[in-house]
């Protein structure tokens, strides 16, 4: 069968916002920790994929490397099925359309938000009491934490930029598999969008859900002979910090997903195909 061109793609878009949205908060909260899991498992992944490249093999080819593996995570979201919060920009579709509430679009995003969190987080814990840090002779661990620092290095106005460029592009996939009309399909749609972002440098809140609490982890918790094969300390880390990953990070990225996933793809995609199908309604 033909794939679904954009009008319909638009109308099942709005649609799945209206199921999502009304979906019972246990059901929608577990959902949103697998989703969590999940992209923390493409991290891992992507984490793996990049221990010593560096100096090794070229920079573009390193980052699309990374990028290629890390798409495991929205994978798992989209054909697994789970509630993933900057997927979920998408519904403000369904909102601008009226066919559900702003608090019904706040409280998914809420509950999900806070269930990828703990599904992260989780899986955070998880990897770092595996002593997966310590393979590779260490530079699992090491390409860890010098991840999670650059990612606290970026002004507040950056890191809402490079948010905004993230889930422009991971709602772009999200948006390409409703065209899909088969799991092979919904692969091919989400690997070059989720590649680009990752390959590019951009920041997505929930991945970094993962990446630095697992960098913390290490950070405050890694044996001695983890830093002396390393050949580092944990005072050269000792910038990854809570405070800095919720202020510096977490708030402005999120802020800039919610841009660049909801404005530029949600409202923009919904002023060019659903905008008159609803102008004429009663207020």
């Amino acid at each position: 069968m033909d794939a679904l061109l954009p009008p319909d793609m638009a109308k099942k878009a709005e649609d799945i916002g209206v199921r999502k949205a009304g979906m019972d908060a246990f059901s929608m909260f577990m959902l949103a920790v697998l989703a969590g899991a999940f992209i923390a498992l493409g991290a891992v992944f992507a984490t793996t994929a990049a221990a010593g490249t560096s100096g090794v093999v070229p920079y573009g080819v390193q980052r699309l490397i990374v990028g290629t593996v890390f798409s495991l995570g929205l994978i798992l979201v989209v054909v697994g099925g789970a509630e993933l919060f900057t997927g979920n920009s998408l519904i403000v579709m369904a909102w601008a359309s009226r066919r559900i509430s702003l608090a019904a679009l706040l409280r998914n995003w809420a509950i999900v938000f806070v269930g990828n969190f703990a599904g992260s987080v989780g899986i955070a814990g998880l990897v770092y009491f595996s002593g997966h840090h310590e393979f590779g002779s260490g530079s699992v661990g090491l390409t860890a934490l010098k991840i999670a620092q650059g990612k606290l290095q970026f002004g507040f106005l950056q890191a809402v930029c490079l948010g905004i460029l993230c889930n422009l592009l991971v709602c772009l996939a999200v948006w390409l598999t409703f065209s899909a009309r088969s799991t092979t399909d919904r692969i091919l749609a989400i690997v070059p969008p989720i590649a680009c972002f990752v390959a590019a440098g951009f920041e997505h809140s929930i991945a970094n859900m993962y990446f630095v609490p697992v960098a913390w982890l290490i950070q405050c918790g890694a044996s001695g002979m983890f830093w002396s094969t390393v050949s580092n300390s944990p005072a050269d880390f000792a910038d990854i910090t809570w405070s800095a990953f919720l202020l510096k990070n977490l708030l402005p990225v999120t802020i800039g997903n919610i841009i660049g996933g909801g404005v530029l793809v949600g409202v923009i995609y919904w002023i060019i195909y659903l905008r008159t199908n609803h102008s004429a309604e009663p207020q």
